[in-house]
C-alpha cells in the first residue's frame, strides 16, 4: 500500500469559524465554487455543501450560477452587505409592534414565523424588565380583521415564493382562475402585494409577455427553477394595477362623477380615494367626488356598501349599471 502524498494539513478550527471563513470568501470575491471552497478551508465537499446550506438558513443571500465550463458559482446577491447591529428606541419598538398586528392574516404562512423569529431575537437581547415592558408596548395596538384568508394550505408555496423573490429567480406557476381551467405559466416574481386581506403575486408572464397579477390562493403549484432574472428598471408596482380603483384593471377608465349625501360626507372627505381625485363641499352638506377611474366590479362594490347615501350622476354608462344590478337585486329577492 503506497503512502499518502503530503499534502496541507486540514485546518482545524470549529465551524463557527469556518462559517466566517466562507462568508468572507464569497463576500469578497464574485464567488466560489465547491472545489474552490475545499481547497481553501481544507475541508470535503460534504462538510462545504453542509457550511452552504448553514449560511442560507441563516438568512443570508446566497444563489448559485452555472458557469460555461459546466461548474456552478455560489455568491451572494449583488449588493449584498452584512449590516451592523441594530438597535430600537421604545417608539420605535411600539412602532414595530403596532405593524405586526396589522399583519394577522399571515397566520400560516412562512412569514409568519419570520415575525416570530425578529420578535423574539428582539426579546433575547433585552432584559426581563424590559421584556416585560414591551409585552405591555405590544398591547397598545390591535387590529380586527373581518373574512380574512387562511393561507395555511399554501405554505409550501409561498416558502418556495420567498426564496423566488430574494433570490430573482423564474418560476414555473400552475394557476387556476375563479370558475376556469387551470394554466402554466413561466413567470419571472417581482412583487409580493398585500391588498385587503389577501396575498398576490405580480410579475412578468414569459407566456403572455407582459406583467400579470395572481390571487396567491389560486396558485396551485410553483416551482423555482435555477434560472436568474433581473427587474426591470423602470418597473414599479403601481403598473401590476395600471388606472384600477383597487386592483382589478378591467376595462377603459371612465371619468367618475358622484355625489354623497351629508350623513356620509364625512366619510367621503376624511379619506383620498384616488390621487387625482376633485373633492367639491356643497352648501347642503353633501360632497361631490369625481375621478378618472377603472375596474367597475370594485368601484361598484364600493358604491353599493354606501347605500342609501350615493348618487351616480356619471357616467351614464357606470349609472345604467349601478341601477340595473339593484333592479335585479330586488327583483331576485321579492318573496312569491
Amino acid at each position: 500500500m503506497s503512502p499518502k502524498k503530503p499534502g496541507k494539513p486540514a485546518k482545524k478550527y470549529s465551524q463557527a469559524s469556518r462559517l466566517h471563513d466562507v462568508i468572507r470568501i464569497l463576500e469578497h470575491r464574485y464567488g466560489a465554487t465547491v472545489e474552490e471552497l475545499v481547497e481553501e478551508c481544507q475541508v470535503t465537499r460534504r462538510t462545504v455543501y453542509r457550511d452552504l446550506t448553514a449560511i442560507e438558513d441563516a438568512g443570508y443571500p446566497l444563489i448559485k450560477e452555472r458557469q460555461d465550463s459546466g461548474e456552478v458559482l455560489y455568491r451572494f446577491v449583488a449588493g449584498f452587505k452584512q449590516l451592523p447591529p441594530i438597535t430600537f428606541s421604545l417608539e420605535e419598538l411600539m412602532t414595530l409592534y403596532l405593524c405586526r398586528g396589522q399583519l394577522s392574516f399571515l397566520q400560516g404562512t412562512p412569514f409568519q414565523d419570520d415575525l416570530d423569529a425578529v420578535f423574539a431575537r428582539l426579546r433575547s437581547g433585552l432584559p426581563p424588565r424590559s421584556v416585560a415592558h414591551l409585552e405591555r408596548i405590544a398591547e397598545t395596538g390591535s387590529s380586527k380583521i373581518q373574512g380574512f384568508r387562511d393561507y395555511t394550505r399554501q405554505r409550501t408555496i409561498l416558502a418556495s415564493l420567498r426564496q423566488a423573490l430574494l433570490k430573482q429567480q423564474r418560476c414555473r406557476i400552475r394557476y387556476a382562475p375563479a370558475r376556469r381551467a387551470a394554466s402554466d405559466y413561466l413567470f419571472d416574481p417581482y412583487t409580493l402585494l398585500f391588498y385587503n386581506s389577501s396575498l398576490y403575486l405580480g410579475g412578468y408572464a414569459h407566456n403572455r409577455k407582459a406583467l400579470r397579477l395572481f390571487l396567491i390562493d389560486r396558485i396551485e403549484d410553483l416551482t423555482a427553477t435555477e434560472e436568474r432574472f433581473e427587474v426591470p428598471e423602470d418597473y414599479t408596482s403601481a403598473q401590476l394595477t395600471g388606472g384600477a380603483f383597487g386592483l382589478i384593471d378591467e376595462g377603459p377608465e371612465r371619468q367618475l362623477d358622484l355625489l354623497f349625501a351629508a350623513p356620509i360626507a364625512h366619510l367621503i372627505r376624511e379619506r383620498t380615494w384616488h390621487p387625482q381625485q376633485v373633492l367639491e363641499e356643497r352648501a347642503d352638506g353633501s360632497v361631490r367626488l369625481q375621478f378618472s377611474a377603472a375596474g367597475d366590479t370594485e368601484i361598484l362594490a364600493w358604491l353599493y356598501s354606501l347605500i342609501p347615501h350615493v348618487q351616480v350622476l356619471g357616467p351614464a354608462s357606470l349609472r345604467r349599471d349601478f341601477l340595473q344590478a339593484l333592479r335585479q337585486t330586488l327583483n331576485e329577492s321579492e318573496i312569491p
